[in-house]
Order: structure tokens, then C-alpha cells, then sequence
């Protein structure tokens, strides 16, 4: 079965960097695509970045310039690197994934991905 394992989080100042990474363990698919969101209290889940077997990438207005997706292909392993953290970043930071992917205009969308990271906390502090 799948699993996605988050890891990098915690609490920095406004205008650090963090770099989250998600490992996937017993995946073995040709296409696929994998992304980050995140979700802060009382606030709805959205994406911040995706990207695709193919290394196609996509990340939201909010972080774009600051946030870069990646991947490593041998063990399936993303990251984000994010930059010039802002108090508003704050939030939790999920890893998904879907098999069988192309990343497209709805990468953004929650339902899109079947598995998911039990999530990592990013703290930004003013």
C-alpha cells in the first residue's frame, strides 16, 4: 500500500527558508502526479504546488517566485523548497499523490489525488 511520509517542517522567522520532503514508499508507477497543500485552522485545504512524472509544474499566485517544486525520480521522493517564508504561509503541509497522472488544470483540487501525508507544520513568526 501506499504510504506518504512528510518531514522538514517547523517554526522559522519571516523571510527564512524551509525545505519540505515527502517519501514514497511502495510506489511504483510509470505516471503520476504529486503535490503540496496545505490547510491552516479554520481555513479550507488548497494547493500550493504540483508537479508530474513528466516534471511538469504548477504552483499557486500565492507562493509562485518564492516556492519550487521537485522531485527525485529513483525512490520517488518531492520536495518543496520554500523561500521567504511570510507569516501567512503558516499552516500544515500535506503530500498527495494519484497514479496514472498528468499534471493538468485541476492539480490544484484536493479530490484530484487518492493519497495523502498525514502532514508537517510550518510555523512562520513575524
Amino acid at each position: 500500500q501506499v504510504q506518504l511520509v512528510e518531514s522538514g517542517g517547523g517554526s522559522v522567522q519571516a523571510g527564512g527558508s524551509l525545505r519540505l520532503s515527502c517519501s514514497a514508499s511502495d510506489y511504483t508507477y510509470s505516471f503520476y502526479c504529486m503535490g503540496w497543500f496545505r490547510q491552516a485552522p479554520g481555513k479550507e485545504r488548497e494547493g500550493v504546488c504540483g508537479i508530474d512524472s513528466a516534471g511538469r509544474t504548477s504552483c499557486a499566485d500565492s507562493v509562485k517566485g518564492r516556492f519550487t517544486v521537485s522531485k527525485e525520480n529513483a525512490k520517488i521522493t518531492l520536495y518543496l523548497q520554500m523561500n521567504s517564508l511570510k507569516p501567512e504561509d503558516t499552516a500544515l503541509y500535506y503530500c498527495a499523490s494519484e497514479p496514472y497522472c498528468f499534471l493538468g488544470s485541476r492539480w490544484s483540487v484536493p479530490g484530484h489525488y487518492r493519497y495523502w501525508g498525514q502532514g508537517t507544520q510550518v510555523t512562520v513568526s513575524s
